[in-house]
This record gives structure tokens, C-alpha cells and sequence, in this order.
């Protein structure tokens, strides 16, 4: 009879070889960026690993600005932003720099004032706002959009990201779009000199300042808006209807919005009766090139999926999903990402 003991040991080394194969078959996929799009980032982890188990994810959301710099540093294997990367900066990196859009979002104009519920407001008058011109909230600009709203006499408390964030540009570039005074004094950026307004960190930091404070107008995240049950304006789009952001209203938006061979479109202010004006969408950014093959392909698998099963649960976490003349430029742009430098 063999003895027990020589069987246990083959049997241990048998699983301790698997095991070890099992930590080498692993590729860790790590990025940083925006956090507008992080709730669906999470989800779209868990799954994507539940169907490929040898892919894991680390995500660190720390804004759409820190995410390109630390993708132009190399410490990432992707970024993520609500604004396109500058000519300037895909210049100075050390490889070819790709913009890989996966949904769609809106900036929401959000507003707290005790007796009114329901607000509209259009591009100039909401430039006018930011650059401090009208401070009164029963201005004669804001009550010809409102009429037969009793608006009150109080101040309007202007509020602002103070950090470099996406949601800043979308918002800074739609300014700049219906605004010719926006455009030459301020402009748009991931951040910016602002002429009036209180500074604070985050969409919920921002969110949570309109909430506590009477008379505060501010833009967050539509997700923001909706979870803390936040008033949000009706804006007057691009041909004259008053609308507010709805996953269908911002992917009308992203249907109507030119699409450039870079993929760093805009969806701000665009035609159609039903669009969103203030809405964008969000980037993965990933290089073109790269020297580990295993995890560029690993990358390569994850974004496709994205595209296609991903782009199911958008709607559920309140995001656009990509509509299919852009989904189908976006795939086409993703074959392009080479496993070799």
C-alpha cells in the first residue's frame, strides 16, 4: 500500500503549481480619473471580472485632470476624463494617446430657492450669473424666462468646482459656446479663473453647498442631482425648447453631435428639439502602443465589451448610452490599439 503521506505532498504540490499559475495568469488593470463616470466604472468591474476572472481592476477617482497626468506619467494603464486632452499635452507624451468615448452625461444647473420649484434659464443669462453680472434672483433677465413665477428678491450665490475637473469643462465650454463675453474673458478648461462664486472640491461638494445654502445656484453631475433630490433648471437648447437632462435627452445631444476623427467631439449646445445642451461625454484614455502585450490585449477585450454588453447598464445608473453612428466609430478605434510598441 503507498503511504498517505507521499500522496498529501504530490497532492499540496500539485495545488500550490496552480495556484502560482493562477497569480501569473492574473493582470491587473489600473487607472485614475474622472469620478462623473466611477459608479459605472465599478459596475462594469465587477461584471467584466465575473466573465473573465484573470483581469482585476484598480480605480482611483481623483478627477478628470490628475487622470491625464498620471496617464501621461505612465503610473496608469488608462486614464479617465470628461475633457479631451489639449493638443498640447497628446504632444508632449511619451506615445500616441487615444480618446476612447463610453457614455454620455449631462452638467445639471442646479438651484435652491424655497418657493420655486421650477426654473428656466438660457445660455446668456446663465453666463451673465457666472461672470457676476445679475446677483439678484428677481432680475429682469431670469423673470422674462419665468414669467408668471413669483421669483424672489434675494441674492444668488454663485458655486463653483474648485478643483480641475471635466464636469468644469463641459460647463465652461457650453458657456463659451452661447456666450461671446464667457469666451474672451474666461474660456474654457478643466479649470478656470472665475469671476464670482464660492469654490469647493467635488460634485458632491458642490451638491451639498446648493442643498444647505438658500439662494445657491451651482452644476453637478446629473447623478448628483438626482440622488440628492436637487431642483435642476430647464435650459433653453439650440432651437429655443426648455429642456432638462434625462438619459434620453442627452443622448439626442450626442446623436446630433459632430463626430471629429480624434473622437474628441463636443456635445454642448447642439440642434434638435428634444437635446440637452449641457451634456458631454467621458473618455477612456489608453495608449496606442505598449510593451506588455498581455495587458494591452486584457484592455483591448475590456473596452470592446464596454461598447457593446456594457453600454446595457448605462441607463440604469442614470448615464447616456453611446448611440450607434458613435459606438460603432469608437469600436473601430479601439482595433487600432496595438499589443506592441
Amino acid at each position: 500500500m503507498t503511504p498517505l503521506f507521499p500522496k498529501l505532498v504530490r497532492a499540496l504540490l500539485v495545488c500550490s503549481l496552480a495556484s502560482a499559475a493562477g497569480v501569473r495568469g492574473q493582470v491587473v488593470l489600473r487607472g485614475a480619473g474622472s469620478t462623473f463616470p466611477a459608479p459605472l466604472y465599478e459596475k462594469w468591474f465587477a461584471d467584466y471580472n465575473q466573465l473573465d476572472p484573470s483581469v482585476q481592476f484598480k480605480y482611483q477617482g481623483v478627477g478628470s485632470g490628475r487622470g491625464q497626468s498620471l496617464l501621461e506619467a505612465q503610473a496608469v494603464d488608462f486614464g479617465a476624463s470628461d475633457a479631451p486632452m489639449t493638443y498640447e499635452a497628446l504632444a508632449s507624451a511619451p506615445g500616441t494617446i487615444l480618446h476612447v468615448p463610453t457614455v454620455g452625461g449631462a452638467d445639471v444647473i442646479t438651484f435652491n430657492l424655497h418657493e420655486v420649484k421650477e426654473l428656466r434659464l438660457d445660455g446668456e443669462t446663465l453666463a451673465a450669473i457666472y461672470l457676476g453680472k445679475i446677483t439678484q434672483w428677481n432680475d429682469p433677465a431670469i423673470a422674462r424666462l419665468n414669467p408668471g413665477t413669483r421669483l424672489p428678491d434675494e441674492d444668488i450665490t454663485v458655486v463653483h468646482r474648485s478643483d480641475a475637473s471635466g464636469t468644469t469643462y463641459i460647463f465652461t465650454d457650453y458657456l463659451g459656446r452661447v456666450s461671446a463675453e464667457w469666451k474672451l474673458k474666461v474660456g474654457r478648461y478643466l479649470s478656470v479663473n472665475w469671476p464670482t462664486g464660492v469654490g469647493v472640491v467635488g460634485s458632491s461638494g458642490v451638491s451639498g453647498y446648493v442643498k444647505k445654502t438658500p439662494g445657491a445656484i451651482g452644476y453637478v453631475e446629473l447623478l448628483y442631482a438626482l440622488q440628492d433630490h436637487l431642483s435642476q433648471a430647464a435650459i433653453r437648447n439650440a432651437s429655443g425648447a426648455y429642456i432638462k437632462a434625462t438619459t434620453a435627452s442627452v443622448g439626442a445631444a450626442l446623436s446630433a453631435a459632430a463626430i471629429p476623427e480624434d473622437l474628441r467631439l463636443s456635445a454642448v449646445d447642439q440642434q434638435g428639439a428634444s437635446a440637452y445642451p449641457i451634456s458631454g461625454v467621458t473618455w477612456l484614455l489608453v495608449y496606442q502602443h505598449g510593451d506588455d502585450a498581455a495587458t494591452k490585449q486584457k484592455l483591448m477585450a475590456f473596452l470592446k465589451w464596454a461598447l457593446t454588453d456594457g453600454q446595457k447598464t448605462a441607463k440604469e445608473l442614470n448615464y447616456a448610452p453611446l448611440p450607434d453612428r458613435l459606438r460603432s466609430r469608437v469600436l473601430a478605434e479601439i482595433n487600432e490599439i496595438s499589443a506592441h510598441s
